[in-house]
């Protein structure tokens, strides 16, 4: 499904679809889709999960049910692969991060034109023209860089947790580069305070722009696609086949790059009960 691009050609079309409704909120842009858009799709894996959780029974599940039950067991398998400690609130998280993500990557799934069809269909043309609607959360930097600070403070939180407070501020000092001997340990504390930090610092920014770039990339090509079936009857059928195409490799993209972010903090956390 798509809308024409219009007298400004796919540029304006790819420029109008990249608009967010944003408000100032202490004098930065509150991108009011990507929030509106994650929250409804929080609540749904909540109200999603928790349905059948209420419903479980010890028989045999119903369809719905095992279904839920597959995708803990998987998640659960994998936690376990990669953190051997304690899991009970990790695997929690872990299946919070994967089931999250996917939603919100699957918004990329949906026909691109929808939210401007349906202002066009119920307020006219022109309101349509001037409506801006993102419903792709993960295309958003903020969507992926607010996941990955709270995975950061997460890892501290773990890091402390397993080392103590001075413990761990211990090991910031003194790793990678251990020395013998009080003078060599202050000589070296400055490199690895430094490496430490960057390498704290890698993880969420690594986990952000890992997970953004794929879906805005991802959200680009399904723009350029729609700009094709817009562009006449002469590029219609080939817009089709090659949107379809897209669309079942984007599948691929949008399990995979939630399994990634999953995983990925999974490991980060089971790091943070390791010593150097």
């Amino acid at each position: 499904m798509s809308e024409q691009t219009g007298s400004g050609g796919l540029n304006e079309y790819i420029q109008h679809h990249l608009q967010q409704n944003t408000i100032e909120v202490f004098g930065g842009a509150f991108h009011i889709d990507t929030w509106a858009v994650s929250l409804v799709l929080g609540l749904i894996f909540i109200g999603w999960f928790a349905f059948f959780a209420r419903k479980a029974t010890a028989g045999v599940p119903s369809k719905g049910q095992a279904f839920v039950e597959l995708i803990l067991e998987f998640i659960d398998g994998q936690v376990k692969d990669s953190f051997h400690g304690d899991r009970r609130s990790i695997t929690p998280l872990a299946l919070t991060i994967f089931m999250w993500v996917v939603l919100m990557n699957g918004m990329d799934l949906l026909p691109l034109d929808l939210p401007g069809w349906l202002v066009k269909t119920t307020a006219g043309a022109e309101v349509a023209h001037h409506t801006y609607f993102r419903w792709v959360p993960t295309a958003d930097l903020n969507t992926t860089l607010g996941l990955s600070v709270v995975v950061f403070f997460l890892i501290l939180y773990h890091s402390v947790k397993a080392k103590g407070g001075f413990g761990f501020g211990k090991e910031l000092l003194t790793a990678p580069f251990h020395a013998h001997g009080t003078g060599a340990k202050i000589a070296l504390a400055p490199a690895n305070l430094g490496l430490n930090v960057i390498e704290y610092l890698v993880k969420p920014v690594s986990l952000a722009m890992r997970l953004f770039g794929n879906m805005y990339g991802g959200e680009l090509v399904f723009m350029l696609i729609a700009g094709l079936l817009g562009g006449g009857l002469l590029m219609f059928v080939p817009g089709v086949l090659f949107n379809t195409a897209w669309a079942l490799f984007h599948i691929l993209i949008v399990l995979l790059q939630a399994f990634i972010f999953m995983i990925l903090t999974v490991v980060y956390i089971a790091g943070a009960y390791e010593s150097h």
